[in-house]
């Protein structure tokens, strides 16, 4: 038993086989969700390995990080084999990495595409449990002169005053104007009221020489392009 017990441990394993030697010697990118977390983790328990450990964490959540990094300290806490040390470990990193990417979006400077909006928008509004709307006000170039959030709500919904997007384009002499807001429904089927909404801002832009350029829909790692499905 005790013999068995000690096969769990990675110490035990080849050194190919070990996350941290193997990030040492191939790189990070070789390694699985499961391995990097394990080498957060840096143990396991008399049960599992830090792998085993880590791969049973990401099955509870389809083997989603987003979905990992969406879970409190106490909620990790509840998994057999995670303490508070562990806990907070794995939430620290998965912020930083969140942080990372947020960062990321500073050297999006044109829009070129939809996908662009995207990468511009996804690190602030993608994973929300909560609906927010944002507005990107371009140049006359397509360069993005700001990006600034309108409102933001509950789960269902959101309040958008067109009022105040189009002031603002004025102010920042901005001519195009990209919309968007996020679905934690996760569902891209725009609503009446995102129709209704998109029409109001079309009519009242187009009186001021302003273009709407796009409405998008994010819903995780998905999203819907009024423009590229040529509903604008």
């Amino acid at each position: 038993m005790q013999e068995k017990l000690a096969s769990f441990s990675i110490k035990n394993w080849a050194d190919d086989d070990k996350p941290r030697e193997k990030l040492v010697q191939k790189g990070s990118f070789v390694l699985s969700d499961a391995e990097l977390i394990a080498i957060l983790f840096g143990s396991g328990s008399r049960e599992e390995s830090a792998v085993e450990l880590s791969k049973r964490i990401l099955a509870s959540v389809d083997h989603n990080l987003n979905e990992l990094g969406k879970l409190s300290v106490n909620q990790l806490m509840r998994f057999k084999g995670i303490g508070e040390a562990k806990a907070v470990t794995i939430a620290a990193a998965l912020e930083v990495g969140g942080r990372r990417r947020l960062e990321d979006t500073s050297k999006i400077t044109k829009i070129k595409s939809s996908h662009d909006v995207i990468e511009l928008l996804y690190p602030l509004i993608g994973e929300l449990p909560h609906e927010e709307f944002w507005i990107v006000y371009l140049n006359n170039s397509n360069k993005v002169v700001h990006k600034a959030q309108l409102s933001n709500g509950g789960i269902t919904g959101t309040l958008v005053d067109v009022g105040l997007v189009l002031k603002q384009a004025l102010e920042l002499g901005a001519v195009g104007i990209i919309l968007a807001h996020n679905h934690p429904s996760r569902t891209l089927k725009p609503i009446e009221a995102d129709k209704q909404i998109t029409q109001k801002s079309k009519e009242a832009s187009e009186a001021l020489d302003i273009k709407i350029l796009d409405r998008l829909i994010l819903a995780q790692h998905e999203y819907l392009s009024f423009a590229d499905k040529g509903i604008l």
